[in-house]
């Protein structure tokens, strides 16, 4: 568990797959940017909820709850990419949730998270080009833009640009 002003992030748990679909997984813009598709009912969801809690048992991923609500709200992780160096694996929030300053917690939890668990000196961090909201996140934590890529949607077969970032951490 990683606790923030707000926030706490923490594994899945399956009796929340009916807030998290409410509150993430059925919205369009939030699945927008990431490489996961809109989940149009709460069948669906609680499966999705069982695969989310099998993937956490070897993935450093939660689910992030407000702590005002206690309900899921996103989700977030980072991994370990090679010795030294971190890479988050996805900062999502649903949009009722959004400008609220949550991302920037999560960003911050996830860079201690990368410095004490793994020792981290350097935290990786992407956004698509056209996500506004992402690229001024990873700007205002003081990340740099190193390089950029074209790369094709698995959805839809789309073709967008990914910027990748990166920050001294350590």
């Amino acid at each position: 568990m990683i606790e923030t002003k707000d926030l706490i992030l923490d594994k899945a748990k399956l009796s929340d797959y009916k807030k998290m679909y409410e509150n993430v997984w059925c919205h369009e813009e939030s699945a927008r940017y990431m490489y996961w598709s809109v989940t149009t009912n709460e069948e669906d969801a609680y499966a999705r909820m069982e695969r989310t809690i099998d993937f956490q048992k070897d993935h450093d991923t939660y689910l992030i709850y407000e702590k005002q609500s206690g309900e899921p709200i996103g989700f977030a992780g980072v991994e370990l990419v090679k010795e030294g160096v971190c890479e988050e694996t996805g900062i999502c929030l649903g949009p009722k949730f959004i400008h609220k300053g949550y991302g920037k917690q999560v960003l911050n939890a996830l860079i201690i998270r990368a410095r004490e668990v793994y020792h981290a000196d350097t935290l990786l961090y992407s956004a698509r080009e056209n996500n506004v909201a992402s690229r001024s996140l990873a700007a205002s934590m003081g990340f740099e833009q190193y390089s950029e890529e074209m790369k094709e949607d698995p959805r839809d077969s789309s073709v967008y640009k990914m910027l990748h970032f990166k920050k001294k951490i350590g």
